[in-house]
């Protein structure tokens, strides 16, 4: 189900949109196995299936990312993408009585899983929207987070999608990126991770071998960026301030 925050009324359940989203063919085609298919989800959907995936790291990401938020969030907060594991449920408990929550993905079995995961919050809109062509208002948004998407997208999307992100930012606002990152080369994790994303994440390499602020819009170059590294190098978060 898609929600449409617009139609809500207080008391009420979130009204259904429908929104003429199409997935795009090159999530369908290199992804179906973990994102499209309603099996992935029902594999994929498991906690310490997705902190295995990430070395035991996600919790750690995960509440680096939402630190950027403060413990506290009374403003409006853009989610790019559904996650596996609890990251939204850990973002939901920060809400304060003004925040609100929205989660954009392109896949409905996507939204329909975090809808089973969340149920009914009456400070959460999940709508289905293409990351690289959002809908939202220019500068509607206060933080923005985006987790471990960019490295599963080809990089005229990623491009786009950062751009986007950057849009819908309120001046003095805040895009949290996590993401991949090439290790220092006395880690391991560096000789490990090679094949496997070769393997299963063929557009990850790019991002690996670049930075985040490469696929910038022009206009975005002299912003404040903070860029941190874990893992001994493997993993990134990158916070650009508006």
């Amino acid at each position: 189900m898609i929600f449409n925050k617009a139609s809500n009324k207080p008391g009420e359940l979130p009204s259904v949109a429908i929104a003429p989203v199409t997935v795009p063919h090159y999530l369908e085609s290199t992804y179906w196995w973990a994102y499209t298919h309603p099996n992935a989800v029902r594999v994929f959907e498991r906690q310490w299936l997705v902190n295995l995936i990430l070395w035991g790291n996600f919790s750690r990401l995960r509440d680096l990312a939402l630190q950027e938020m403060g413990d506290v969030i009374n403003g409006d907060v853009l989610q790019v993408a559904c996650v596996y594991g609890n990251f939204t449920e850990h973002l939901v408990r920060r809400l304060g009585p003004q925040g609100h929550l929205n989660v954009i993905d392109v896949a409905p079995v996507q939204i329909t899983n975090l809808h089973d995961k969340l149920g009914h919050q009456k400070q959460v809109t999940v709508l289905q929207q293409d990351s690289s062509a959002l809908t939202f208002d220019d500068a509607s948004h206060d933080t923005v987070v985006v987790f471990f998407l960019l490295h599963e997208q080809p990089a005229d999307v990623r491009r786009k999608t950062i751009a986007e992100a950057m849009r819908v930012t309120k001046p003095g606002g805040k895009i949290v990126f996590v993401d991949y990152h090439k290790p220092r080369a006395i880690n391991p994790f560096r000789y490990i991770m090679v094949p496997i994303l070769t393997t299963l994440e063929p557009f990850a390499m790019d991002l690996w071998n670049g930075q985040i602020t490469d696929w910038l819009p022009a206009d975005c170059q002299n912003l404040h960026i903070n860029k941190q590294t874990y893992f001994g190098g493997l993993y990134q978060k990158v916070v650009i301030t508006r």
